[in-house]
């Protein structure tokens, strides 16, 4: 019964648990209401306050209130933190600094004070100027340069920030930091400071000791005037970083990061601009022939070939273009037939060596991720650490890239003596010919070669120019190989090809060395040819004096300048031994032996095929090898030295034997690889990517906003980017200012030679 009298009247519990509910869940609302009301209560007024000192602020600006009252409204708060700051933070301390000559202007000296009094308030706007201006972050030590702050921070001083947020929550954060606006106009500015601190690894690659401060500014300050005040804090004892540092700084300059009106007056946006203009009226024009021949395909030297002119341009293309000899020079700028030309993959035929498509491919983009590397390095702030990433063994792949460069050398120097050296008409011709008569087919050699690599790196030269002005102005970073000025001052050294024999340093793209190079070893390479066709004996013995005399040269020169693998002095020493023609000749000779080899002494080698295979695995063995060479760097100058020249030496041999195998018809499956048809493609744009690359890679890294960290997973992800603008930016340039004048030189050679066959007669060949 005690049971049943328990469990009858179930109800009386639930109306009980029902009444305690209702009466917890109504307390908790009342709390709520009043803390929300109490939340934007204090809100209202926190705002009403900012509003209330932000237009006496303004009004002390325009001089509308009395002198006590606008000092009273803008009057100094004191702090705890001033003493801290004045000491840590740049920006507060150039408030703090004592300005009492005529170098800074009074208006200058009164907003930068009521930056001082707003930081101290803490007011918002005050406060995103504190925080947009760049102090010292941790990493000093290993080449944390860019104390850059937040550009965009330092926008939304000026601007409210678009950013939406929910009424339905409460939140702790001052809101004037996103509506509220500086008094005044504020700009973002970097200053450059060098210094000699004891305290930060030293590796001497150019500009790791400028320290980079981005600063949020008035902007009634002038450049020089904050250099000014710069330089007193700096030097009156007031930074406490230079005190525990030993930093020792002294202001270089100051950007405000604004394109300068000068930078559409250079003659090289003026130069660029005119080649886009012709280079697209012709394509236009080769665009219009077109459908004419596809209308009329009757009769090609029909009046009435071209299309109906339906406007006065037309007009004028029409009667342009009824002249025979332009319709045959605009049909080389048709972009539908390069693009096909581009794109084409064909079988390869038997008088073709396919393996060196695939070389030139691989070759180029190893390159370029080797200048990932080289150009991340003026913008990473970890610079130690990417130097010690890049004499790891698996990293060696990257930082001996530059050895790559003897490919592209031993392939040129094959093909200039195996293309000469099969043209029976030429060699007939030059055996025949008299002194002038040959000076005038050299000339017409050179001009060609000339035709062909010129017009697209002096377009490349003239972007260069003019993207290094253009960073050079904008970018954040301070800009040490100033090519813009280089390229002013020594561009008629990239006209004649001859920069790599000056001051690596002095050049305008300093990349281009090996083009240089290109050049001067197809003169000395065809003068030879020309003397080996009437005396072999003689050319044979200056040959081989050549080859002996570069080797004994890079000792000489190694020896003589303490040579060593390191990566400062193998920059510092970058004219003597990198670029100079003297040494870099070596792979160019050895590939053109192979191809005399080939061609005249027609040697020929009987072995097994297992035998085949050995040699072939040998050969890349060898060169990778002599890549992964340099994996210890601390060696003595001879050591270094030898390393060097055999290194190179050696690789330049495995990838004459490459050539040979693939001429010979042989191969193992790596080498099939490299023979695949898809590689014509990228070979065809490997100029191109060689040209482009370097400009493309410095100038997204120059663009960023903040400083980069070495990585080696975000490397990869980052050299895939640029892999791919890269290729895309080859195909533009290719497509414009390569190809076209390509078919240009072939069109001029099938008249030269037509013309040659026509008149020749019974008389003796002048030009083949």
């Amino acid at each position: 019964m005690e049971i049943r009298r328990r469990t009858s009247k179930p109800w009386l519990a639930l109306m009980l648990w029902l009444w305690l509910w209702l009466c917890v869940g109504t307390a908790k609302g009342d709390n709520s209401n009043q803390s929300s009301t109490q939340s934007t209560h204090w809100q209202q007024q926190q705002q009403q306050q900012q509003q209330r000192y932000q237009s006496k602020l303004n009004e002390s600006l325009r001089g509308d209130l009395p002198e006590e009252q606008a000092q009273q409204a803008t009057s100094i708060v004191s702090s705890p933190h001033e003493m801290h700051l004045t000491r840590t933070s740049v920006i507060f301390g150039l408030t703090k600094v004592p300005a009492n000559d005529s170098q800074v202007s009074a208006k200058c000296q009164g907003q930068l004070r009521q930056v001082q009094r707003g930081i101290l308030s803490k007011q918002p706007w005050a406060m995103k100027v504190l925080d947009a201006s760049g102090t010292k972050p941790s990493g000093f030590v290993y080449g944390q340069n860019y104390w850059l702050g937040s550009r965009e921070a330092c926008r939304g001083v000026q601007r409210p920030v678009g950013i939406t947020l929910s009424q339905n929550f409460e939140r702790v954060m001052h809101y004037g930091i996103i509506t509220q606006q500086a008094p005044f106009d504020m700009d973002y500015r970097v200053i450059y400071l060098s210094h000699s601190s004891p305290w930060q690894v030293e590796i001497k690659l150019m500009s790791e000791q400028i320290i980079h401060i981005g600063l949020c500014l008035p902007r009634a300050c002038s450049s020089e005037e904050v250099k000014h005040l710069a330089q007193q804090y700096v030097t009156g004892g007031l930074f406490t970083e230079s005190e525990i540092f030993d930093i020792r700084p002294q202001v270089v300059y100051m950007k405000d990061l604004q394109l300068k009106e000068v930078f559409f007056e250079r003659p090289s946006f003026r130069l660029l601009v005119a080649c886009v203009l012709a280079t697209g009226a012709l394509m236009l024009c080769a665009q219009q022939l077109t459908a004419a021949i596809k209308a009329a395909p009757t009769t090609v030297d029909d009046a009435g070939l071209l299309a109906p002119a339906e406007s006065e341009l037309w007009r004028a293309l029409h009667s342009l273009l009824e002249w025979r000899r332009l319709q045959k020079f605009v049909e080389c700028f048709d972009v539908p037939t390069n693009w096909g030309k581009i794109f084409a993959v064909r079988e390869n035929s038997p008088t073709e060596i396919p393996l060196m498509n695939g070389l030139r491919s691989v070759c180029a983009i190893w390159i370029m991720v080797f200048h990932v590397v080289w150009f991340m390095y003026f913008t990473v702030h970890n610079k130690t650490v990417l130097i010690s990433y890049a004499e790891q063994a698996f990293f060696q792949y990257v930082s001996s890239a530059p050895l790559l460069v003897d490919v592209f050398f031993t392939i040129s120097g094959f093909l200039q003596t195996f293309n000469f050296l099969r043209n029976s008409r030429q060699l007939e011709a030059v055996r025949q010919n008299s002194l002038r008569q040959n000076l005038q087919l050299f000339g017409k050699l050179l001009f060609h070669r000339y035709l062909r690599l010129g017009p697209l790196y002096l377009v490349v030269m003239a972007t260069v120019d003019l993207v290094y002005a253009y960073i050079g102005d904008v970018s954040v970073y301070h800009i040490n190989e100033r090519f813009d000025e280089m390229c002013s001052r020594h561009w008629w050294r990239n006209l004649l090809f001859i920069q790599n024999l000056f001051d690596h340093r002095d050049m305008c793209a300093n990349w281009s060395w090996s083009l240089a190079c290109e050049m001067q070893f197809f003169v000395l390479a065809n003068a030879l040819l020309f003397l080996y066709v009437k005396h072999p004996k003689l050319t044979k013995a200056l040959v081989a004096s050549a080859l002996v005399s570069t080797i004994v040269w890079s000792y000489g020169i190694g020896v003589s300048i303490k040579f060593q693998l390191s990566f400062d002095a193998a920059f510092a020493t970058g004219t003597e031994i990198y670029t100079s023609p003297f040494v870099r000749v070596l792979p160019y000779i050895l590939g053109g032996i192979t191809a005399w080899c080939l061609k005249e002494r027609r040697v020929q080698m009987e072995l097994s095929e297992s035998r085949e295979r050995l040699y072939w695995h040998f050969a890349l063995l060898v060169f990778f090898g002599c890549i992964y060479s340099t994996v210890r760097r601390d060696l003595g100058p001879l050591m270094a030295i030898t390393l060097f020249v055999m290194g190179r030496l050696f690789f330049s041999l495995s990838v004459c034997w490459m050539i040979a195998g693939s001429a010979g018809g042989r191969g193992v499956w790596w080498s099939r690889l490299l023979e695949a048809k898809g590689f014509q493609h990228v070979s065809r744009l490997s100029y191109a990517i060689y040209l482009l690359n370097p400009l493309v890679i410095a100038l997204f890294y120059s663009l960023t906003s903040s400083s980069t960290h070495a990585d080696p997973f975000m490397l990869c992800v980052v050299t895939c980017g640029f892999a791919v603008i890269c290729y895309l930016a080859s195909i533009l340039f290719s497509l414009a200012f390569e190809l076209p004048y390509s078919n240009l030189s072939s069109l001029l050679l099938r008249r030269g030679k037509a013309n040659s066959s026509s008149s020749s007669g019974g008389s003796k060949p002048k030009i083949a």
